[in-house]
């Protein structure tokens, strides 16, 4: 080891071991070339393990993690034209809140999360993919009828009952920021429930328990059967992001490097 350092140091004309009597400890541009060498370690691990997967053949399983609206209105389409090219993949789909998808990632439970916020975390890298537009929803009843043929915005509907989504969920983070930016405080709106399942969610604002917020993709059905109807938020529509999420520096494996190679080409294609 010692002959291996010295011949660097000769070639690189810098010293990266100090020696003394007592101690021998790295030089300043010891610890900076440590740095270094610890990501060209990983790199040539990386590489290693990127050559083997594409050496195999399109075939195992690809782990996912995502939120409600990402697994309802956006993987199955996705899961569809992949599938189609690769027809030996099979995919393991967990469906959590945000931060739990994001916790999975991280943790290595699964390969690619997809979510509807970012949630902080320095062990993933986020890819926004779609654009998610939010609408208040009503009952269909001859009032609202009447005010939304008035050109009623939701943002004058905050005083009714209202039902939302689980905090911590990516819907519920839109709705609070959104709140956040109109200055209104969420102490004045009378809230009934919170709500973990948007389809339940629905069925309450049907039957007349209160008005909510959600995802226009959610509750498209529910509008066109003549069950909800439908307000824009405001002047400018309110969108949220939908997100990829992979962990940070760490290989995935062939099938769902390929898939999410997928997402990115798709998303591109929709700006």
């Amino acid at each position: 080891i010692s002959s291996h350092v010295s011949a660097l140091e000769r070639k690189l004309n810098i010293k990266l071991i100090v020696r003394t009597t007592k101690e021998t400890y790295p030089s300043d541009a010891g610890k900076l070339l440590y740095k270094y060498a610890k990501e060209i370690l990983q790199v040539r691990e990386n590489a290693a393990i990127a050559l083997r997967n594409f050496s195999q053949e399109m075939k195992g399983t690809i782990s996912i993690a995502a939120s409600t609206v990402p697994s309802q209105y956006y993987l199955p389409h996705l899961l569809q034209d992949f599938r189609a090219r690769y027809p030996d993949i099979t995919f393991n789909i967990q469906m959590e809140d945000s931060p739990k998808v994001v916790e999975l990632v991280a943790t290595r439970s699964v390969e690619i999360g997809f979510c509807g916020t970012m949630v902080a975390s320095h062990k993933c890298v986020y890819q926004d993919f779609a654009s998610d537009p939010m609408v208040l929803i009503t009952p269909n009843t001859p009032r609202f009828a009447a005010l939304k043929t008035q050109g009623v915005l939701g943002r004058e509907l905050f005083r009714e009952p209202f039902l939302f989504r689980e905090r911590g969920s990516g819907t519920q983070k839109v709705i609070d920021n959104y709140l956040s930016e109109i200055r209104l405080d969420p102490q004045v709106i009378h809230t009934v429930a919170y709500v973990s399942d948007p389809t339940v969610l629905q069925r309450l604002v049907a039957e007349g328990t209160g008005v909510s917020i959600l995802s226009a993709l959610a509750v498209q059905e529910a509008v066109a059967a003549g069950q909800l109807l439908q307000f824009e938020l405001d002047e400018t529509p309110v969108r949220r992001s939908i997100y990829m999420a992979r962990r940070r520096k760490s290989s995935m494996s062939s099938p769902a490097r390929t898939f999410a190679e997928l997402v990115r080409k798709q998303a591109k294609a929709s700006v």
